[in-house]
């Protein structure tokens, strides 16, 4: 299956014939590289949240590098800098959360260990919640153009949707959603946003590890923290009062005492003719919350290009982690954050003064480094729909989420399934050297909407997150499956994501000389890499095709 989907992405073209020969490769300082990571992730950096004093030793740090390299401030006003507007929303204390399965006494739950409450990101300064009836909504999709609608005109107001992560193709891996690949429909924050317009009191993800992709303690310490969100007019549109998460058994429980068999549930759920059920339950919330209005920084430099500079190709990574949270078992609470996403911003500072060695390119070049990926891709969607170079003369996006692996690989791949002529490129240069292409293997995953190239797609513009290869030359696919894996379940977002001096970095350099080549052909070429005509982002590029010549 994996060769079957490889030769079918390598199919498509959607750009004209560009030269793979004439780049030549780069040198590359693996100890510098790891410099950066070791810095950006050390203790001192806090974790690098928005709105800390890590995040101030986080721009300084980046912001002096892209000097040293020599790059100019590509920010707003002339500065390094676009100032990102955000809502910061914490919870006082600990939040007050019982819940009452039928004529059972009231049961407490614990915030972090059965249910994971998220600070309300409606501006309001108290989530008050009396008696609020659960109610299971499926998937919570409402997707008029396949035909589906998970809340048959029930009134939820007042009330909690409880969901499914995911969406209805998941468990059976056919039907109206794509199959295994998840479409937005499966993300929580589809969820968030359907219940606010649903006027939900509250919504709540039911947790399971398969379908969201990661563990319990993912969630616990992305989502018991401080939260962020760009500032909206009506943040009521966006958000419920109540966003959380809550465990698979305390499910099951719920559905036990309401008559309900969970997974027969779950089964009904993945058919259009499901309809909302009232589960014997009602939740009670009592809890404080500060919110309150803060700038938070995306980081900008650029090298001007020589011909055509009012043209543009974006380099792209996120300098934010998680900050300080709940201790680990050994009582660390500083999330460093190395891999994610350190080793990115260093693989963009280690690029940015490669191109500034190397001759200037013909469109200009922009190192951006965004805030608040983890807060929702908050940077990079401040910075689509205000954007320093404009949508239209942007002619790609390259993303740095992670650039370390297990070593050198055979392969590479991007965050989820999509079909641009950027993709080409970048499978072209890649076939140059060597290396094969792999379509994400684990689409079910979401991972196209997981990653800052995300919001630029949206607007419009031909973006990609590169992924290092699995299929290592030490070990091969087996033990680089099994090397992610162990990431996910032991450091992803948690403490452990720290430097180790026993990283094997050899897959740096050749990834490095990858992504460099194909800015570097995109940047010299006259060429504006396309969607495929079936994208759902080609008609918002479209729009702009007479701004370009």
């Amino acid at each position: 299956m994996r060769k079957m989907l490889t030769a079918l992405a390598c199919s498509i073209s959607l750009v004209p014939a560009l030269s793979t020969a004439a780049t030549p490769a780069p040198a590359f300082d693996l100890q510098r590289y790891a410099q950066d990571v070791k810095t950006l992730a050390d203790d001192s950096f806090e974790g690098r949240a928005p709105a800390t004093a890590g995040e101030k030793k986080t721009i300084d740090y980046i912001t002096a590098q892209m000097k040293a390299a020599g790059l100019q401030p590509g920010g707003t006003g002339g500065g390094w800098t676009q100032d990102v507007p955000l809502l910061k929303s914490d919870i006082v204390g600990s939040p007050k959360l019982s819940l009452r399965i039928g004529d059972a006494a009231p049961r407490t739950l614990t915030q972090g260990e059965e249910i994971a409450v998220r600070a309300a990101m409606t501006g309001q300064s108290e989530v008050k919640l009396a008696g609020a009836l659960l109610v299971f909504v499926g998937y919570g999709v409402k997707a008029p153009e396949r035909g589906w609608d998970d809340f048959k005109g029930v009134d939820l107001k007042g009330k909690i949707m409880v969901v499914l992560v995911n969406d209805p193709d998941f468990e059976g891996g056919e039907g109206d959603f794509g199959g295994k690949t998840m479409t937005y429909y499966g993300r929580w924050t589809y969820k968030y946003e359907e219940g606010a317009r649903q006027g939900a009191a509250g919504v709540l993800v039911i947790h399971e590890t398969a379908p969201a992709s990661y563990g319990w303690a993912t969630v616990k310490n992305s989502n018991t923290n401080t939260m962020f969100d760009i500032v909206r007019q009506d943040p009521a549109s966006a958000h419920s009062p109540m966003e959380g998460w809550i465990q698979r058994d305390l499910a099951v429980d719920l559905f036990k005492a309401s008559g309900l068999d969970f997974e027969a549930m779950k089964a009904a759920a993945r058919r259009k003719d499901f309809k909302p059920v009232a589960l014997t339950a009602t939740l009670d919330a009592d809890y404080a919350v500060k919110p309150e209005k803060i700038v938070s920084y995306n980081v900008l430099g650029r090298l001007p290009g020589k011909g055509h500079p009012d043209e543009t190709v974006i380099y792209s990574g996120h300098w934010d982690h998680l900050g300080v949270g709940q201790p680990d078992a050994r009582g660390d609470r500083i999330y460093n954050g190395a891999r994610d996403n350190a080793t990115g911003i260093a693989a963009l500072l280690e690029l940015a003064r490669t191109f500034a060695r190397a001759p200037r390119t013909d469109r200009s070049i922009v190192f951006l480094a965004v805030t608040a990926e983890e807060k929702g891709l908050l940077g990079s969607t401040y910075y689509a729909a205000n954007p320093a170079y404009p949508a239209a003369t942007t002619a790609g996006v390259i993303n740095m989420d992670s650039i370390v692996g297990g070593g050198q690989a055979r392969d590479f791949s991007i965050s989820g399934v999509a079909k641009l002529g950027l993709l080409d490129m970048l499978v072209a240069q890649g076939k140059a050297m060597g290396r094969t292409f792999v379509p994400d293997p684990n689409t079910q995953t979401g991972a196209f909407f997981r990653s800052d190239h995300f919001p630029m797609a949206k607007a419009g513009i031909p973006a990609v997150s590169f992924e290092p290869g699995i299929d290592l030359l030490n070990g091969g696919v087996a033990r680089g499956n099994a090397l992610a894996e162990a990431y996910v379940k032991d450091r992803y977002h948690q403490p452990a994501d720290e430097w180790s001096d026993d990283w094997d970095l050899s897959n740096v350099a050749p990834d490095l000389t990858l992504l460099y080549a194909t800015g570097r052909t995109l940047a010299d070429s006259r060429t504006w890499p396309e969607w495929s005509a079936d994208s759902e982002f080609r008609a918002k590029r479209d729009e702009s095709a007479t701004l370009r010549k």
